[in-house]
């Protein structure tokens, strides 16, 4: 789908990363911050970061504030947001210089990881933000792949009919980021149009200062990756990413903010920035809320293991592979792979001339639950548990023949007959919405989704996959 452009937090995630902080206050020996670096001693740079598009490819990253996001008064998709990407540097002559060094020295304390070198910092206002996110979705998200996804999306229920993806990422991101660090450029960049600095903007920053930290220890692309058919594994890396960084934040805020700033961040949600997520569709929000949630889960456990952050440093020697090892601690134990999934190498050629093969990709069991939720708003918090492994594909042909294939493979037959009683209930909705849809189950553990424009397409792709009959 859409990888993860860089890594940034919504302001959803801050605060539900504080409602955390009951949980970690039960960790044991929390570390304690450092001693305020001088003013005058060089001190690393670095802020926060926004989050990139939102799929299993690569989830976003995401920290935001009302004071800093204006709002969704700015739309980031608007033809007339023309902007520059222009930042303006923080220098140590800057009034909240001396704050942000603070900052940085309780950071690098709590986390245990020394800087390398400075990370130069930046503020942004509301237009510059915007520029950034279309300039780094241009850059890390093909054209042809934003398209693609869109109408993998659509011919699955996951988007309504007509609506553009990239205008819904960039506009959502808009709406949440009030600050980021940017893997590509090396550099922080504070949001705000007034140059204040509150509680909010300074555990956005704590958090992201973390990413930084990350990139100069471990390297966050090198972890992430950047394969465009891997969203599964993308995302799970960025649980990793993020769930580090929102422990450390919280660990922070209960070190540095007072019990007023506490409350007052906890309840700084800005009401139209919230508005612009719970519009979000669910394929969006929550693929871009999960690594924080679920990041800090898996991180609080490893955290405890050693009552200090040598537990998560050991997470990233080995980080995990798919978002099933990331929801179950067993499966993080071993490791447990997932099950090969493969459509064939002529898949296109078989459907006959003019067809191609759009798009490849693995969802997992985090996007396989959205898909199922989509079609059993009931179906509960996990009814893809038992997942073993899949793999979709967006197909088209002449004449505008369009097909979405979602082959999945799980660990027992219970688990693979849940998934075909799920995934019947989806039929049915994509068929009330005027397409045409399938459900097989050619063995005991294999469940297979198909949805076309037409009978003639359906019955072409079930006949290439030896579904038919």
């Amino acid at each position: 789908m859409i990888p993860a452009m860089t890594h940034r937090s919504p302001q959803a995630a801050g605060i539900a990363a504080l409602l955390s902080l009951a949980l970690v206050a039960g960790c044991g020996s929390a570390p304690s911050p450092s001693a305020a670096p001088s003013a005058g001693s060089p001190q690393p740079s670095a802020t926060s970061a926004p989050s990139a598009v939102a799929s299993g490819d690569g989830s976003p990253s995401v920290s935001g504030s009302p004071s800093a996001s204006g709002s969704a008064a700015v739309s980031c998709s608007d033809a007339k947001a023309t902007a520059s990407f222009s930042p303006q540097p923080i220098g140590a002559d800057n009034p909240n210089a001396a704050l942000l060094d603070t900052i940085e020295g309780s950071v690098q304390a709590i986390r245990g990881l020394t800087a390398t070198k400075p990370v130069p910092r930046n503020t942004l206002d509301q237009a510059g933000l915007c520029a950034f996110l279309r300039q780094a979705m241009d850059r890390e998200n093909p054209p042809e792949l934003v398209a693609a996804t869109e109408r993998l999306y659509q011919q699955l229920g996951l988007l309504e009919p007509g609506v553009s993806l990239q205008k819904l990422y960039l506009d959502l991101m808009g709406s949440q980021v009030v600050g980021f660090y940017d893997p590509t450029t090396k550099q922080m960049y504070v949001i705000s149009s007034t140059g204040t600095i509150g509680a909010m903007e300074q555990i956005t920053y704590a958090h992201e200062f973390d990413h930084a930290l990350q990139d100069q220890a471990f390297g966050l692309k090198a972890i992430t990756g950047d394969a465009k058919d891997q969203s599964d594994r993308t995302l799970a890396r960025t649980a990793l990413v993020e769930g580090d960084a929102t422990l450390l934040m919280s660990l922070w805020a209960q070190k540095n903010l007072s019990p007023a700033e506490l409350v007052q961040v906890a309840g700084a949600a800005d009401p139209a920035s919230q508005a612009a997520l719970n519009a979000a569709p669910p394929i969006l929000r929550q693929t871009l809320l999960w690594p924080y949630t679920a990041g800090l889960s898996v991180a609080l456990g490893a955290y405890q293991t050693s009552a200090s952050f040598a537990g998560v440093d050991a997470l990233w020697k080995s980080p995990p592979d798919t978002t099933e090892q990331v929801l179950h601690s067993d499966k993080l134990a071993t490791r447990e792979p997932a099950v090969a999934v493969a459509f064939p190498a002529d898949f296109a050629k078989r459907l006959g001339p003019g067809w191609k093969v759009a798009l490849q990709d693995t969802l997992g069991e985090v996007e396989l639950n959205i898909l199922m939720q989509t079609g059993d708003p009931n179906a509960g918090t996990d009814p893809a548990a038992g997942w073993g492994g899949d793999r979709v594909a967006l197909v088209e042909g002449p004449g505008g023949a369009i097909g979405a294939v979602v082959d999945t493979t799980w660990d027992a037959e219970a688990a693979a007959g849940n998934a075909f009683a799920e995934l019947h209930k989806l039929e049915s909705k994509l068929k009330a919405a005027g397409k045409r849809a399938a459900v097989l189950q050619p063995s005991a553990t294999r469940v297979v989704l198909v949805s076309a424009e037409s009978d003639a397409t359906l019955g072409a792709i079930a006949n290439v996959l030896g579904l038919a009959g």
